[in-house]
């Protein structure tokens, strides 16, 4: 392939996301103000299934994931609530608290695989939910905690109206995007990668395992934090309901049905399931059982997830153009 051709392959394969991003700057303008409560919230559950990737590629499939954003929205709210700390410092703070747990959770379940790291992790994710629910003081207990402080008024521009916490929601989602590629391509992700496809080989190289299992749980859970900082200060509010074994059912959906081999799965899946969501509120009774066998069909008929659909597509695509007859 000629330089010329490079170039323009390259120009070709931004172009989709330059569209994308130009269309995300430009739809809160002309949304009713429910869509663009929705749209955040379709950034915050991409956050926290992209942070959940991540610890799937170290094959930790576990379901304390949903605590930890929990962690992180019960921090960053108290910390603004109670001591006054800055909105945006403490959702940072949040996330670093929810990787910390991340690490106390993982730690003492190191020597445990498949089921047994499954089954356990659901015990302990459910241990600190229910102590958020029976302690008052400090969590709320089951009326959770209110009055959460809005983000603030900064150089003229309120954080705490629509649009302008849309922005942020946005901005903190591409960074957070931008961060975990960068580290999908980094010497730890292809360790994570490694230690998925073969534990033991992997070992054999040098590779320590249970560090990297205990850093991927970090970082996954320190994006969880952020995202559910970015919901406190959304909502005002939070709610020990809100991380419970249904939300944990939703994140596996979206992960399992968009797939996980690559970095783009865990987007297709909670854009499609997202929306989905939204247009089935009418049947509302028997939108969990629809989305139970979404998910089922998918694990028999696409093991690797909707993007499988779509990289094959591409491949066609490529493998078409390059025995295209070449004009002379």
């Amino acid at each position: 392939m000629s330089s010329h051709s490079m170039k323009k392959y390259k120009i070709g394969g931004l172009a989709p996301l330059i569209l994308v991003l130009s269309g995300l700057c430009l739809v809160p303008f002309f949304l009713r103000a429910y869509l663009v409560e929705v749209a955040m919230m379709y950034f915050i559950y991409i956050i926290l299934a992209q942070s959940y990737r991540l610890i799937v590629t170290v094959h930790d499939w576990q379901l304390y994931h949903i605590v930890l954003y929990g962690v992180g929205a019960y921090t960053s709210g108290m910390l603004a609530k109670n001591l006054g700390v800055p909105v945006f410092v403490a959702i940072p703070l949040g996330g670093a608290m929810a990787g910390l747990v991340g690490m106390a959770i993982t730690l003492p379940l190191l020597r445990t695989k498949g089921w047994g790291f499954y089954i356990a992790t659901y015990g302990l994710a459910e241990l600190i939910r229910l102590t958020w629910l029976k302690f008052r003081n400090p969590f709320g207990g089951s009326t959770g905690i209110i009055d959460i402080p809005w983000p603030p008024v900064i150089a003229g521009i309120d954080f705490s109206d629509r649009i302008p916490y849309y922005f942020f929601s946005l901005g903190v989602m591409l960074l957070v995007m931008l961060m975990l590629y960068r580290i999908e391509k980094s010497r730890i992700g292809d360790s994570f990668k490694a230690i998925s496809m073969d534990p033991e080989l992997a070992a054999s190289t040098g590779i320590n395992i249970p560090r990297h299992r205990l850093m991927a749980c970090s970082i996954g859970g320190f994006f969880a934090g952020v995202a559910g900082g970015l919901l406190v200060h959304r909502l005002g509010a939070v709610d020990p309901k809100l991380f419970n074994i249904t939300t944990t059912l939703y994140l596996l959906i979206w992960v399992v049905v968009g797939g996980t081999n690559t970095f783009w799965g865990p987007i297709i899946g909670v854009s499609v399931m997202h929306t989905l969501f939204e247009l089935s509120r009418p049947l509302i009774e028997i939108r969990p059982m629809f989305f139970g066998l979404s998910m089922v069909l998918v694990l028999i008929f696409l093991p690797g997830g909707l993007e499988g659909l779509i990289s094959k597509a591409i491949t066609r695509l490529q493998k078409r153009d390059r025995v295209a007859p070449v004009e002379t």
